[in-house]
């Protein structure tokens, strides 16, 4: 296992004291260390929001979109080059709300990509507005008499949408965080690693003592991860019993291995089909 310390940066993170974010960092830090991948292997996507901030905390390749557009930038680094371990890192509002069409055909096609969701139930970056994933009639700043709306259930439409890799974490347990993280990872295919990371400025309610009087994990119950029926079943738990660990796991060809532009190898290692004089006055216009 390497020393964690070579993917930390010296600056330093500006998440609000308590926040769950922290330990989703400090999880994907020991992730890479665990896998000994070097930091010039991995590219870190995010979106907008103060979960999208990490990728400036992180020791990696890193790029900060625009909001709910992690993905597609992810995927499109990952087709030019599928040799790299692209993380998207993001929001449930950045995420489950506006990126979510983006998040729903990624899985379909199984690009192999880790998508890390800091699910707080809240937009913090806003200061406090519900989110695709605040529950029916918590009240907030754009809910003062209580949401009407369903929440979304990111872990059931992950699964009926197609990744092959389906787990949640939980900022108050972080070395299963890190543990989910690098299974992530490791996966060959789209994997969804929804985390339970509280918000302890704006959300209330979900707090760390509301889900530890909650929460289990699902392998210290005999789940069987193989199973899909049992993993959606699963899915719908949540106030009485909330479940942390790898809901679903399976093995499905992806994307990059079926693209026919990739049958000649990366595309960062293909010809370009221009002469150098070219290349060179291409590149100058960028200067």
């Amino acid at each position: 296992m390497r020393d964690v310390s070579m993917y930390k940066v010296e600056t330093k993170a500006t998440w609000c004291p308590g926040c769950g974010d922290f330990a989703v960092l400090r999880g994907i830090q020991m992730a890479l260390a665990a896998l000994e991948i070097n930091p010039n292997d991995v590219l870190v996507v995010s979106g907008i929001g103060c979960s999208s901030n990490l990728p400036g905390f992180l020791k990696s390749y890193g790029f900060h979109g625009i909001h709910g557009r992690a993905i597609p930038v992810a995927t499109g680094a990952k087709l030019v080059n599928p040799d790299l371990n692209v993380i998207v890192a993001g929001g449930d509002g950045d995420g489950y709300g506006i990126g979510l069409n983006h998040w729903v055909h990624a899985m379909r096609r199984n690009f192999d990509i880790t998508y890390i969701v800091m699910n707080n139930q809240i937009y913090g970056l806003t200061t406090g507005q519900a989110s695709p994933t605040t529950e029916k009639g918590q009240r907030s700043k754009s809910t003062p008499a209580g949401v009407i709306e369903l929440p979304i259930n990111p872990i059931s439409m992950a699964l009926v949408t197609g990744s092959t890799f389906v787990a949640r974490a939980f900022s108050g347990d972080a070395d299963h965080l890190a543990k989910m993280v690098e299974l992530g990872i490791k996966h060959k295919g789209f994997s969804l690693v929804d985390v339970l990371s509280p918000c302890v400025t704006y959300n209330k309610h979900n707090t760390y003592q509301w889900f530890r009087e909650r929460i289990y994990r699902l392998e210290d119950n005999g789940h069987n991860t193989k199973n899909l029926d049992d993993a959606i079943k699963k899915s719908y738990e949540w106030d009485a019993k909330i479940p942390i660990g790898v809901f679903y796991e399976t093995d499905r060809t992806t994307y990059e291995d079926e693209e026919p532009g990739l049958k000649r190898g990366p595309v960062v290692s293909q010809p370009l089909g221009i002469s150098q004089e070219l290349g060179k006055e291409l590149l100058e216009e960028f200067e």
